[in-house]
């Protein structure tokens, strides 16, 4: 019909507001992931995603299990974010390697956790730094 547009379906949130992204290996679906994700998690996820990019040149990304996926080598990751309710957990696979490890543990011996909050400033300096740190260890493949 002439001057009738469709329109976009919502994308599904799942518990915690994470974006239900179909798995992808490319800038793409991390780009709709960002885009999808509700409120103040889509603007942080950009910059987190920025910040990645500005780190680590040449990154590899993905969204595997509704989580946008960073990498070095093909099939092999240094680092993830997962959006909740109140926060972005962003995850560090070797991050207990790291100097200083990110605050927040994890049930993985090698596992650290950075946790973004919407009204909370992020030293930016520090993030890079584990951003950088991390990538230069092995990933984990998954």
């Amino acid at each position: 019909m002439a001057g009738k547009t469709e329109k976009t379906p919502e994308p599904v949130l799942l518990s915690g507001g994470n974006p239900r992204i179909a798995k992808g290996y490319s800038d793409a679906p991390v780009q709709a992931w960002i885009a999808a994700a509700p409120g103040w998690k889509s603007e942080a996820g950009r910059r987190l995603d920025a910040l990645i990019e500005r780190s680590v040149p040449g990154v590899r990304k993905a969204v595997k299990w509704n989580t946008p996926m960073y990498g070095v080598e093909e099939g092999s990751w240094f680092a993830s974010f997962h959006a909740f309710d109140r926060y972005l957990k962003v995850a560090f696979f070797r991050g207990a390697s790291l100097d200083p490890a990110p605050p927040v543990g994890s049930k993985h011996k090698d596992v650290r956790y950075f946790h973004i909050h919407e009204d909370e400033p992020v030293d930016q300096a520090q993030l890079a730094d584990w951003i950088k740190q991390a990538s230069r260890l092995p990933g984990e493949r998954m």
